[in-house]
């Protein structure tokens, strides 16, 4: 009999009083317990909710000493479409996160897969140049690649902030070799035994394995680019119609400074698909990372 079948039959007998007591010992006991992560939830969550609740307030009540809203105007998220094209910004954000994605993901499991089951001259030396990229700002590098893509005649497009991904993206590799690693290699070379090669052995047998990694990196690389602002503005600042969210918004607090109650109604509708994903994927998120420094 499991112990939920037991939990009746044991407070049978006990009296309402020293249940209600015995059930509000357990819940001070589980906030004791949670308590500081409980305090960070909380701490985290004000920026949000402050966010929430200017975006439906009066233009003049914003930014004000009043921080709850004495009229609701949830009109506010339709009114900012209104004011500027955010479907378009959207469609363009949405475009340039999901397919650099998958860009990184394409180029970083094959290299990561090299790197971690793979024995190779010069294996070790490119593990190091890949984590010294990671080390290197991009500032470093974006003179000579803003010339090139200039030459290209591809700037005022999303095309220099996609097609990168597509080659070499330091951290997805790093963070990938660090989650195949916690894979034994048996079942790599159980699958050589049965016939595969190293593509198959990779597309059979690793990647299933290694959904929580992929799903933690793929995270992080729809939100940096999601949330980039420095590539857009360099290479399509000057073209509205491929404009993401991240620079739309900027322009938009700067037409309407005064409206913060838009500016914070377009700003919740920005996070909110960040939010969704990070929902949904949380649990493949939490356990790819917790697998990733297992083993190094």
């Amino acid at each position: 009999m499991t112990a939920l079948a037991e939990a009746p039959q044991r407070d049978a007998g006990v009296p309402p009083k020293v249940r209600f007591k015995r059930t509000w010992d357990k819940r001070l006991s589980y906030i004791a317990t949670h308590a500081v992560g409980i305090a960070l939830g909380v701490i985290f969550m004000l920026p949000l909710l402050f966010v929430f609740l200017t975006s439906v307030m009066k233009s003049d009540q914003a930014m004000t000493a009043s921080l709850w809203p004495t009229e609701w105007h949830f009109e506010n998220f339709v009114e900012v479409f209104q004011k500027a094209p955010l479907l378009e910004y959207f469609g363009n954000s949405l475009l340039y996160s999901t397919v650099a994605t998958a860009g990184a993901l394409l180029s970083a499991i094959p290299a990561a897969y090299g790197l971690s089951k793979l024995r190779w001259r010069g294996q070790n030396l490119f593990f190091m140049l890949t984590v010294a990229a990671m080390l290197l700002p991009p500032q470093v590098t974006i003179v000579p690649l803003y010339d090139l893509w200039v030459r290209m005649g591809l700037t005022g497009t999303l095309v220099p902030l996609i097609v990168p991904y597509f080659f070499f993206d330091a951290f997805s590799i790093f963070l990938l070799r660090q989650f195949f690693l916690t894979i034994p290699k048996d079942y790599i070379e159980a699958a050589k035994i049965d016939g595969c090669n190293e593509f198959q052995a990779m597309y059979r047998v690793l990647i299933p394995m290694a959904k929580p990694g992929i799903a933690a990196t793929a995270m992080f690389c729809f939100l940096f680019t999601w949330n980039d602002y420095f590539g857009p503005l360099l290479y399509t600042g000057e073209n509205r119609d491929h404009w993401p969210l991240s620079l739309a918004i900027a322009s938009f607090r700067g037409m309407h400074h005064v409206e913060w109650n838009l500016t914070m109604a377009a700003t919740a509708l920005i996070m909110a698909p960040v939010i969704v994903l990070f929902i949904f994927a949380q649990k493949s998120f939490v356990k790819g990372i917790t697998f990733t420094g297992v083993k190094g």
